[in-house]
């Protein structure tokens, strides 16, 4: 999971079938360039966000979008957002849920999704981790969606055949 403040908070959550998680972070990993420690897609080229954005379509993982960017507040938007995706990933029976790693909001998330993990009674199956973009490779693929998805347009429409759902939160 990652987001975008650009326009209102948007939250891009992608689901990667466990089968399919080594070859997914093998492919990533070929597009992080020499002297890049991952792929920040605001920063790459547009050239190469092309690219990566083929890559990431061709690794077929599942991404919703939840949009909260009818609330003023980026701490209720973002708490709104967690709420509906541990509700979803409860519903396919996910077993890791990987967010990436904002020291700023990493407390409130821990205690958010402790209450709602055990609300949806998945503790003794969901396990849930902060790392860095660094350190999870696959986190690629949510930056990239929430990045094109709040661009609109042109941008949009390329990341539109691996977005399933669009929620507003």
């Amino acid at each position: 999971m990652d987001e975008t403040k650009e326009r209102g908070l948007l939250v891009a959550a992608a689901v990667v079938v466990e089968n399919d998680i080594a070859h997914a972070r093998r492919e990533v990993r070929k597009m992080i360039l020499p002297g890049q420690r991952r792929i920040h897609f605001h920063k790459e080229r547009e050239e190469r966000r092309g690219q990566i954005i083929s890559v990431l379509r061709a690794l077929g993982a599942q991404v919703t979008i939840y949009d909260a960017t009818r609330y003023r507040s980026v701490k209720t938007a973002r708490d709104a957002c967690l709420v509906a995706l541990v509700a979803d990933v409860a519903k396919i029976a996910a077993a890791r849920l990987v967010l990436e790693l904002d020291d700023s909001t990493r407390k409130a998330d821990r205690d958010l999704l402790y209450r709602e993990v055990r609300a949806a009674g998945v503790a003794d199956q969901l396990r849930y981790d902060h790392m860095r973009a660094d350190e999870e490779c696959l986190l690629a693929i949510p930056d990239a969606v929430a990045w094109c998805w709040a661009k609109g347009g042109g941008w949009r429409a390329k990341v539109r055949p691996i977005v399933v759902d669009v929620r507003e939160v």
